[in-house]
């Protein structure tokens, strides 16, 4: 049986005519195009219509360039004053009233079955502080990994914690010594779980405030060299025209030149102004700030390992036969007199130095204070060891509270250093994007114009 007729087959070769003809004419107009240009560069008007559109593009180039790296720039330092400064802050804060509801537990503990109203006041306050910030950071942490898994741990753990401090407390009121496994238990799950994950949630968040620092301060690269390039075409066009026509002045290539200086002036001596205002701010806030926080975890580190070593009495030893929560009050001690050594050197004002001086001298104190009070309790005498550690004056207490004080005051002042430089330095940006894009049209038009007066004598 023959086969029927292809009746696509005519179709299918016009369409590929039709195709090919296309092609064609695609070639033939783009090789007249060419030609058009090589005829229009063989001309004086044609040269300066070239020359004019590659000036203008220059110049719009350089503008749209310098708006969206400084665009960048300035994102990130809002973020640094904004979001991640205070992100890192408030990690800073989770970990210390967390340490600190701890130490206030071993405090209440240690006063017996009758808590002191402020001590529980204050182990109150730090908990309700710490779940209100973690909230705040759940909200605003958004895009990190990590800070979530260590928010997440610490919603998990805290309210077992406090689970187990008020066991300790319902215990210690009847009078049954299990309270005091229990508070030792609540300890260990604050040393092992809660204050390693706000340690990570902290690291985590000042990480993102140094990336943010880091991007902020990168030099804008390509918007300089394009602002160079931009008026480096600028002034040989100038020249040009001058050597053609011996006229030393156009009016609108002379006012793309000033426009193209301005934004390029401006472009250099504000990110210069931005950059030295944040490299202050992290120099000698945020690095001081860091510090300054370390050295008073460690001081409420060390006050809740005193208040252990007499609520154990002895019962948690380390691989070498030692008190356990004595050798970390003695690691945490040596920890915060290096801190402390630190943030006096970082400190670069009377205002900086005099509370860290304080902390120094209330330190040396307390550790003279602790070596009595091991003394008394080594003797057999507890509750005489107790008066010396928790009484309102001549106690390590006392001690404590002042270097608490006193770094609280250091860290205020050093937290208005950082927020002036650092909103300095993002102000030395505001306006420059917006400014670098209508001064850039505006020269573009204004070498359009220059270019369209030479033009214009030849018609």
């Amino acid at each position: 049986m023959a086969n029927p007729p292809n009746v696509r087959e005519p179709e299918t070769r016009e369409s590929a005519a039709r195709v090919a003809a296309q092609r064609s004419g695609t070639h033939r107009g783009w090789a007249e195009t060419k030609e058009q240009l090589r005829a229009a560069a063989r001309t004086e008007p044609g040269r300066l219509w070239i020359i004019g559109t590659v000036v203008a593009l220059l110049v719009v180039a350089f503008g749209g360039v310098t708006a969206w790296e400084i665009s960048d720039r300035s994102a990130a330092a809002s973020d640094v004053v904004n979001r991640s400064q205070p992100l890192s802050a408030d990690a800073a804060s989770i970990y210390r009233s967390l340490a600190d509801a701890d130490t206030a537990a071993a405090s209440g503990f240690l006063a017996g079955g009758q808590e002191p109203l402020e001590v529980r006041k204050r182990y109150d306050t730090d908990i309700a502080t710490a779940s209100r910030l973690l909230v705040k950071a759940a909200a605003n942490t958004t895009g990190s990994a990590e800070s979530a898994q260590q928010i997440a741990t610490l919603n998990e753990q805290l309210p077992l914690y406090n689970g187990l401090v008020e066991q300790a407390r319902a215990n210690n009121r009847q009078g049954f010594p299990v309270g005091g496994a229990y508070l030792r238990f609540a300890n260990q799950k604050m040393s092992t779980s809660l204050l390693p994950a706000a340690q990570k949630l902290y690291e985590a968040e000042t990480g993102r405030l140094y990336d943010d620092y880091d991007q902020a301060d990168t030099w804008p690269y390509a918007a300089t060299a394009l602002g160079l390039v931009a008026l480096g075409g600028l002034v040989w066009v100038q020249r040009r025209n001058f050597l053609r026509t011996n006229r030393v002045f156009n009016h609108g290539l002379l006012a793309a030149t000033a426009a193209s200086t301005v934004v390029l002036l401006w472009l250099v001596v504000g990110h210069a102004v931005a950059s030295s205002d944040l490299s202050t701010s992290r120099a000698h806030g945020q690095e001081s700030l860091k510090v300054l926080n370390d050295a008073r975890i460690s001081s409420l580190q060390a006050r809740a390992n005193e208040n252990l070593t007499l609520v154990a009495r002895g019962a948690v030893l380390t691989e070498g036969g030692k008190d356990l929560y004595e050798s970390e009050f003695t690691k945490e001690m040596a920890s915060l007199t290096d801190k402390l050594g630190a943030a006096k050197k970082l400190a670069d004002d009377d205002a900086g130095k005099t509370p860290v001086a304080k902390a120094v001298g209330d330190m040396d104190e307390w550790q003279k204070r602790h070596t009595a009070a091991r003394k008394t309790d080594d003797s057999g005498d507890y509750d005489g060891a107790l008066t010396q550690v928790l009484a309102s004056k001549g106690s390590t207490g006392e001690c404590f509270d002042q270097v608490d004080q006193a770094l609280d005051s250091a860290i205020a002042h050093e937290q208005r250093q950082f927020t002036t430089a650092a909103s300095d330095g993002r102000g030395a940006l505001t306006g420059l994007p917006l400014g670098a894009a209508v001064l850039a049209v505006l020269a573009a038009a204004g070498a359009g114009v220059g270019i369209s007066r030479r033009l214009a004598e030849y018609r």
